[in-house]
């Protein structure tokens, strides 16, 4: 790996568990009232060594050359296409690697008997819990990955006047499988049909600075609204009535919402495009045809009984 000098920076890594153990025993507690503290892991680390710690605990050799000749710039672009962080999030990361991150103290550990765990014990924690799918949120969820300003529940409501449509509807025999077949959706088991289309989509959003497919999902088997799935934002996701609501957060010249809905013995899929000016307009035109094929597809693959 040819990386920036940077990466010679020193940290203290720490564990998501110890940072909720600190916050959780920090809450109503007067010793720590108008006081500030560093919390810290009691590894004190390169980036350089974290990387290399952590190709061991996955058996890979990884050998990690620095150069001072990259840019922050570039940096943040190589970043930003071999991992699932958004180029905002990349930016960020590259401009703090500068910093070194090294506890002034660590009193508030004694303060409130917590021995936070080594970056190897961290490590194996978190292996464990993607394992077992126990993984209850992801940094690749934030909202501030998707890099819209607005806020989430400004598209709750999915809006009729001067937007298109592709509403189809399909019967099935077990409301069950359909519902699972829907929660299932995205990440690893993809979108029932031409999931070609969907990854060469997801790359040319990529290439266009957005989301693209890298985040995936969370849970393979759950979805909890706010999660991300793909470039596909989940607004509303009611198991027991059947209903998903997606938001699109890939690169679109409008707004646009997708939702599978229970109804009747029915299963109700909706693809809602609001244009913004001419070129969202021709861009609904020029991907009708693909609509077609891949809704249509998509549609009967979830109400499949077999």
């Amino acid at each position: 790996m040819i990386t920036p000098k940077w990466l010679n920076t020193k940290c203290q890594p720490i564990g998501i568990i110890d940072v909720i153990a600190f916050l959780s025993k920090t809450i109503f507690n007067k010793k720590t009232f108008n006081s500030d503290f560093d919390i810290g892991g009691p590894d004190i680390l390169t980036y350089k060594e974290m990387l290399l710690e952590f190709g061991r605990s996955r058996n890979l050799k990884r050998t990690i050359i620095t150069v001072p000749i990259m840019s922050p710039k570039l940096s943040s672009y190589w970043l930003y296409y071999v991992t699932s962080t958004s180029y905002k999030l990349a930016v960020a990361l590259v401009k703090s690697m500068k910093i070194e991150v090294v506890c002034r103290d660590n009193k508030i550990n004694e303060l409130l008997d917590i021995k936070p765990l080594s970056y190897n014990e961290s490590l194996s924690r978190a292996f464990t819990k993607i394992k077992n799918n126990e993984i209850v949120s992801s940094w690749k969820d934030a909202y501030a990955s998707s890099g819209i300003d607005s806020h989430i529940s400004d598209f709750i409501q999915i809006p009729t006047y001067g937007c298109f449509r592709d509403q189809r509807k399909s019967t099935f025999d077990s409301s069950e499988k359909c519902i699972d077949r829907i929660w299932e959706i995205g990440g690893e088991t993809g979108w029932y049909y031409g999931d070609w289309l969907w990854k060469l989509r997801g790359f040319f959003d990529k290439i266009a600075g957005g989301v693209g497919l890298r985040r995936g999902r969370t849970n393979p088997n759950q979805i909890d609204v706010g999660d991300a799935l793909d470039f596909w934002r989940v607004l509303y996701a009611n198991k027991n009535e059947g209903r998903l609501l997606l938001f699109a957060e890939m690169k679109l010249p409008g707004e646009a919402w997708l939702e599978f809905k229970i109804q009747n013995n029915s299963l109700i899929q909706t693809a809602t495009f609001r244009p913004l000016g001419l070129m969202g307009r021709i861009y609904w035109y020029l991907v009708l045809p693909f609509h077609g094929a891949i809704f249509n597809g998509m549609l009967k693959k979830l109400t499949n009984n077999n």
